[in-house]
């Protein structure tokens, strides 16, 4: 499986960016997608997952900001940021989850998204 993002670049404050992420292969008929972010010198944290049958979840930072989507007929998962902030700024990695006995994990590469003041 291969997680293929695409869309983060510089935006202004209060601007908007749109991520995708498309996977090859198979993940699964239950799995969840979603999008992590890795500012500098910080950890890893969710942004946003979605489930195969539509449950979605948000960091609080970005609750009512961004919104994710699927088109689970191509296995495609995106993220619209809306109202972007400098604290936005960071390498965004998508990220599915195959849901079985054992959950396997798949990481795309990293896409930078920079948010200017």
């Amino acid at each position: 499986v291969q997680l293929q993002a695409s869309g983060g670049g510089l935006v202004q404050a209060g601007g908007s960016l749109r991520l995708s992420c498309a996977a090859s292969g198979s993940i699964g008929s239950s799995n969840v997608m979603g999008w992590y972010r890795q500012a500098p010198g910080k950890q890893r944290e969710l942004v946003a997952s979605i489930s195969t049958g539509g449950t979605t979840n948000y960091a609080d930072s970005v609750k009512g900001r961004f919104t994710i989507s699927r088109d689970n007929a191509k296995n495609t998962v995106y993220l619209q940021m809306d109202s972007l902030k400098p604290e936005d700024t960071a390498v965004y990695y998508c990220n599915a989850k195959r849901i079985g006995i054992v959950i396997r994990d798949y990481w795309g590469q990293g896409t930078l998204v920079t948010v200017s003041s």
